[in-house]
């Protein structure tokens, strides 16, 4: 039976919206193409007319988590535009820790994007560097480019990192894990004071 162009639509959505999830949730090595398929309410089968491999679905749903994420951050700053100290609040924020399933998927992410094919190193990559350049547009005053985004890629690798030792050590100790977000927070921010002295 053929599938309408809306309905293949839907379920493609479906599987990028379950994929996401899960691969942020457990890792892309801790999830199978079955797993994700009942998720979405679809046959492996299914998946798999959309997707070939799990390393296309896995770029693929990073993409489509990351598309989802800069929706949330337009939505979320409406007709103002964002800061640094906007982006800095937000990206060392107990709330971007605590979100796993719906958070940043660069920070799920990150330490998988290595170990898998080029497929998703280039998604990765891309989202990145998009990344870094909304926060380097958000730095103001008489700082060249480069600075700009220098000083970006060392926010937004900042975060990455933060985030995921945040995570990885809230059951033990959470006043640690607050204490992380706060340091690297108050490490950037004072970067980004220091570069209005120059």
């Amino acid at each position: 039976m053929r599938v309408s162009k809306e309905k293949a639509a839907e379920n493609r959505e479906a599987l990028l919206g379950a994929a996401g999830k899960l691969f942020r949730e457990r890792g892309i090595d801790g999830v199978g193409v079955a797993e994700v398929a009942k998720a979405a309410g679809l046959t492996h089968g299914a998946l798999y007319a959309h997707f070939p491999s799990k390393e296309l679905l896995a770029a693929e749903a990073l993409s489509h988590g990351f598309a989802a994420k800069m929706d949330d951050l337009r939505a979320w700053s409406g007709d103002r535009e964002l800061t640094f100290a906007d982006y800095a609040g937000a990206l060392f924020s107990t709330h971007m820790r605590d979100e796993v399933t719906r958070g940043c998927p660069l920070t799920a992410s990150a330490s998988e994007a290595g170990r898998q094919g080029p497929a998703l190193s280039k998604r990765f990559t891309d989202a990145f560097e998009e990344e870094v350049a909304l926060v380097a547009d958000a730095i103001d005053g008489p700082v060249t480019a480069q600075a700009r985004r220098s000083l970006s890629l060392a926010a937004i690798a900042a975060h990455i990192g933060a985030i995921a030792v945040a995570r990885a050590v809230a059951k033990h100790d959470p006043a640690l894990s607050e204490a992380v977000l706060r340091a690297t927070h108050d490490a950037i921010t004072a970067a980004y004071a220091a570069r209005e002295a120059t």
